[in-house]
């Protein structure tokens, strides 16, 4: 079976999940081609499989902690306007004429599931948010004319789809349900794989790293280094916690004056499961594939979501609200920081509802879920 994988480029962690389904299905003897953009584009690269390039769908602009719905719209609205001579559903229309898939994944990429339905070809979509409007959502007209679009839209693309596929726990364990609403004849095609990650807790060997261990993940966007010198000063307060911090492209180490000895800093890591396995606390933005990464490594949560995004703040305020870990906001202060990583450190409930996650995730097993569900239907 040929399986064509569309990825949303807005974010890595649909990169990590269609990976994992990837490679499952390879393992299985299925032809897998993946279809991407941007940074999502080059990661599949670095990870040794082929990817076509497709046109970005929407486009997310951000400063000082806040999604601007304004630039966003606007940079949305241009791709758009410029993607019917450029690439848009004919650049997509010849891709799939030249794989001829027998099936097409997409993650949260709607024009793969427009195009895959124009060619009668099965398809399946990957969310783990069905109200995709929020993020357009304004004060002015245009926004909420924008927002309604886009509803229509994403409720079309799941009604044509043969099947929704949610990246995460089933009810009542969901950590995205606060983003999820479908219509009831939508409902019937939902399936809850389970946590899809490209590297599960068993495959993983543990780095070596002095424990207690906090990983950061927090950089990579100017916006957050507020934040992600914050986290420095916490490390300086208590030697004994020792860190990893991911500093991105858009954070230079140099800027820092001083950085305890307790503090390592990498622009990038390429395997964050072995620092992942041998931590005792991660400190991440609300993105819903780090999330997953990290209950099924049974390793507790600080989030720090962005402001105005509120798929981030609806997933933090679940983890939170189910023992799994904290939420903090961009004012959180250094001792805040301290305070909640100790918390978490100590605490064995976060520990012990943890290992269930881990369990749990183990049993769902969700990139075999994924390959049953669309060898079923093939």
């Amino acid at each position: 079976m040929k399986v064509m994988i569309f990825v949303c480029g807005e974010g890595l962690g649909h990169t990590s999940r269609c990976i994992s389904i990837g490679k499952e299905m390879i393992s299985s003897g299925h032809e897998v081609y993946f279809a991407a953009y941007g940074y999502s584009m080059d990661f599949i690269e670095r990870k040794d499989f082929i990817a076509h390039k497709i046109p970005p769908e929407i486009t997310l602009i951000g400063k000082a902690g806040f999604l601007n719905v304004k630039k966003s719209i606007l940079a949305t609205f241009k791709n758009w306007e410029y993607m019917p001579s450029r690439w848009g559903l004919i650049k997509l229309r010849k891709l799939l004429k030249e794989i001829k898939p027998d099936v097409v994944i997409s993650d949260s990429y709607f024009m793969g599931i427009l195009s895959a339905r124009l060619h009668t070809i099965p398809c399946y979509i990957i969310v783990n948010q069905s109200d995709m409007e929020e993020f357009f959502k304004g004060k002015s007209l245009s926004s909420k004319i924008l927002a309604e679009i886009v509803k229509l839209f994403c409720t079309g693309m799941f009604k044509v789809a043969d099947g929704v596929i949610i990246p995460d726990y089933p009810l009542p364990h969901t950590v995205c349900r606060k983003n999820l609403e479908f219509k009831e004849n939508i409902q019937k095609k939902v399936f809850f794989s389970g946590p899809l990650i490209s590297k599960t807790f068993e495959e993983t060997t543990a780095k070596e790293l002095k424990r207690p261990h906090v990983l950061c993940t927090i950089g990579g966007f100017g916006h957050r280094k507020p934040i992600f010198r914050n986290v420095i000063e916490a490390a300086s307060m208590d030697n004994s916690i020792n860190y990893t911090l991911l500093s991105g492209p858009s954070v230079d180490p140099s800027d820092f004056d001083t950085i305890p000895d307790n503090v390592h800093i990498h622009e990038f890591i390429e395997d964050q499961f072995p620092y992942m396995k041998a931590s005792d606390v991660i400190i991440a933005p609300g993105g819903h594939s780090t999330m997953m990464e990290a209950l099924s490594f049974a390793v507790p949560m600080i989030t720090i979501p962005d402001k105005n995004h509120s798929e981030q703040q609806n997933n933090a305020f679940i983890i939170e609200k189910d023992g799994l870990g904290k939420k903090l906001d961009y004012s959180a202060s250094p001792e805040d920081l301290l305070k909640n990583i100790r918390i978490l450190i100590d605490d064995e409930r976060y520990r012990n509802k943890l290992i269930e996650m881990r369990e749990l995730a183990v049993k769902l097993n969700g990139p075999v879920a994924v390959r049953m569900i669309v060898e079923e239907h093939y």
